[in-house]
């Protein structure tokens, strides 16, 4: 079994200023891939060039919610860095935890413009080249919240829903293709997820990993990197990665209100 050699990948990462985007940047750029980085924060991809060289990183500022950006980015990549080979659609984000009842309607569009729109963006512009060159690997970053439901999840899991079945739908289009789609779906991590859910509130972010040794940023990446060497004929559809300590059963059972 040849596993594929990450010094003739070329790598697209999304989000890639903090969190799964940025470990997943550094694990293939250590293996000797060449690595585009997108992220609203340039100031932050930076020090991924300092540390690898530009030949090795290429940054990019991008807000992918910005489909003009995402289509000026894609056909103005530098010659060495043109031809991509594994996408990893990892900008998201959620907002609030609140009932749908409360929630805010402004982080319902932001989670859907970035989560949604933003990987639909990247997708379209990114997979012709791959087509062209039958050979590419798009992995999409979803969450098992797209698949097991919790209180305040309410839009944010159904933007997740929507990338494992998006993921799913592509599959099938790219039927004969030599395209890869996997659907990657972790569990409770520490990164900045939480910080930014509520808002920069440190004390609660940190309450959401009490009691857990939850997944950090390189858990994530390896797997990201492990789909993307495996040889040319295996896909992963989809993963679903936890932490040990998280089960299926993190909320407790409240009463009904009878009132």
């Amino acid at each position: 079994m040849t596993h594929l050699d990450p010094a003739t990948l070329t790598v697209f990462v999304t989000g890639a200023s903090s969190g799964f985007g940025r470990a997943t940047a550094v694990r293939f750029a250590s293996a000797g891939s060449r690595v585009v980085v997108a992220a609203r924060r340039l100031e932050r991809l930076q020090t991924l060039v300092d540390e690898f060289g530009a030949g090795r990183i290429h940054a990019v500022a991008l807000d992918v919610r910005d489909r003009a950006a995402v289509e000026g980015v894609v056909s103005g990549l530098p010659a060495a860095f043109a031809e991509v080979d594994v996408l990893v659609n990892n900008a998201g984000l959620a907002l609030g935890l609140e009932p749908v009842n409360e929630t805010k309607l402004e982080n319902w569009q932001t989670m859907i413009d970035t989560n949604i729109n933003g990987l639909l963006y990247c997708t379209r512009a990114l997979l012709p080249g791959m087509m062209e060159r039958n050979r590419g690997h798009i992995i999409n970053l979803s969450s098992i919240a797209g698949s097991y439901p919790y209180p305040g999840g309410n839009v944010y899991g159904g933007t997740k829903a929507f990338v494992r079945q998006f993921s799913l739908g592509l599959r099938s289009d790219l039927a004969g293709r030599n395209i890869r789609v996997t659907s990657l779906e972790p569990g409770k991590a520490e990164t900045e997820f939480s910080l930014v859910r509520f808002g920069g509130d440190e004390a609660r972010a940190a309450g959401v990993y009490e009691g857990y040794r939850p997944l950090v940023g390189e858990d994530v990446a390896e797997c990201v990197y492990w789909v993307s060497v495996l040889p040319r004929h295996i896909n992963v559809n989809s993963m679903e990665v936890m932490p040990l300590s998280q089960s299926f059963a993190d909320f407790p059972i409240k009463p009904v209100r009878e009132d």
